[in-house]
């Protein structure tokens, strides 16, 4: 059985990034954010500095969800239309050392398409719409011999990392989505007609799905509808539900090609190192354990679903609402998840 090449993927993620993040390179992704949140607080006045503290053992380390909240249901931190200048610049500073250039510019773009629904929604009720409206919580200190977390979170946006003396011990729950998926017209200059943020997360699964024969599809296809949404969103551990669909050792090996590059486009979103960590503890177990499941139709513009699971991690993507202008199937929600435990926690 064919494994992924995960030295590989890593050298590309890092011959891909440009200058700005050059210095990244230099140590690893724990220790840059261990740096960058250091620095981000001491940005910070001391009322913003409470705001954006927490205990590491605080039950809302693990509160996490990428759906609107508002009133009681606030979400903890400090977020950036609260910021000056200055501290916008030390918060995403922050945010980049925890992405790679491509996650970042996701992650920016998911946040610019806040105002594109603002756009939409101008004259018609419902949730705030606010690119600004993104928060920073850090969860204990920030140093070189501690254990602390980073939660960076706000509408279609959910990052989550533990950091242990300097290294990255987890990285999940991992949540971006974007609505529209495809942006069908230009609302606003920044955000231009065509632009689609989880382009390969899509294109490659269906691609993958129209691959197969018919033993195959009937192997993959779990349901002939798709959920209504991510499984276990919000939650603080995974789903436990054996894998489901199809499994890679019963694909040929371009098949086995295009889910390995879909596997990567979800890990090229974080740095080299923690990219490459992700990777290999899939190679570890071996691609032939990965399952791919599919539920729903089987082209864009109607509800689908797939599910991606092997020992070690867990991605879905649903795609079932319409856009906030009306087109159908245009509304992503998507996750990476640790079947050994999200937040550093091991699954009981």
């Amino acid at each position: 059985m064919r494994r992924l090449q995960t030295t590989t993927f890593a050298l590309i993620l890092v011959l891909s990034a440009t200058a700005a993040w050059s210095f990244y390179k230099l140590s690893g992704t724990g220790e840059q954010a261990t740096e960058a949140a250091t620095k981000f607080l001491a940005a910070l006045d001391k009322d913003q500095r409470e705001a954006a503290t927490f205990k590491y053992d605080d039950p809302r380390r693990v509160d996490w969800h990428f759906i609107p909240k508002e009133g009681s249901q606030e979400r903890e931190g400090l977020k950036i239309r609260q910021m000056t200048e200055p501290q916008r610049k030390a918060a995403h500073g922050l945010l980049q050392s925890v992405l790679s250039e491509i996650g970042y510019g996701k992650v920016t773009k998911i946040m610019e398409l806040e105002n594109v629904l603002a756009e939409l929604q101008k004259g018609k009720s419902g949730p705030i719409r606010d690119a600004e409206r993104y928060y920073f919580a850090i969860f204990g200190t920030p140093a070189a011999d501690q254990t602390w977390g980073l939660s960076i979170e706000g509408h279609h946006l959910s990052l989550n990392f533990v950091i242990e003396k300097g290294k990255v011990i987890s990285s999940t729950p991992t949540a971006l989505c974007t609505n529209p998926a495809l942006v069908m017209d230009t609302y606003i200059p920044a955000v231009p007609k065509g632009t689609r943020v989880l382009d390969k997360e899509e294109t490659l699964a269906f691609e993958l799905l129209g691959s197969l024969d018919e033993a195959q599809r009937k192997a993959a296809i779990i349901a002939a509808k798709a959920p209504s949404e991510i499984r276990a969103a919000g939650e603080p551990q995974p789903p436990t539900e054996a894998a489901a669909g199809i499994a890679a050792e019963k694909l040929n090996p371009e098949q086995q090609k295009t889910l390995q590059a879909l596997i990567e486009a979800y890990a090229a979103n974080l740095p080299a190192d923690v990219a490459k960590a992700r990777l290999e503890a899939i190679d570890r177990e071996g691609l032939g354990q990965v399952h791919f499941a599919w539920a729903g139709a089987d082209k864009p513009g109607v509800g689908h679903y797939y599910r991606i699971q092997g020992p070690t991690f867990l991605v879905e993507l649903v795609n079932v609402q319409p856009d906030s202008a009306g087109n159908p199937a245009n509304h992503i929600h998507s996750v990476w998840r640790d079947m050994t435990g999200d937040f550093a926690l091991s699954i009981k």
